[in-house]
């Protein structure tokens, strides 16, 4: 399963870094994303990143602030979020695309599994 943590309360502008922990599984030959689900809103896609790490997608509301690492040899992915604002507020979601290597474009979130327990960002104004 998966585990996302380093959430918290921090003030615009700040930064945080999630992990996200693969327990029980093997994530290095896949697409790991990132999602996030604000009050009242579905859950949206951040951005993944493919099996090596060598390709990384953002979508365009976090593009510049926000980016994707992961180390396979800890059996992690990292979400580093810069420039953070109150629109950031949500519970923020790792999961692992089990049938994808690359294209870490990939929004659709039926191609992702192991959805762990999220970790909740606020911002502050």
């Amino acid at each position: 399963q998966l585990q996302a943590s380093g959430g918290g309360l921090v003030q615009a502008g700040d930064s945080l870094r999630l992990s996200c922990v693969a327990s029980g599984l093997t994530i290095s030959n896949y697409v790991m994303g990132w999602f996030r689900q604000a009050p009242g809103k579905e859950r949206e896609f951040v951005g993944a990143i493919n099996w090596s790490g060598s390709d990384v997608y953002v979508d365009s509301s976090v593009k510049g602030r926000f980016t994707i690492s992961r180390d396979n040899s800890k059996n992690e992915a990292y979400l580093q979020m810069n420039v953070l604002k109150p629109e950031d507020t949500a519970v923020y979601y790792c999961a692992v695309a089990p049938f994808l290597r690359a294209n870490p474009s990939t929004a659709d979130e039926n191609q992702y599994n192991n959805w762990g327990q999220g970790t909740q960002v606020t911002v502050s104004s």
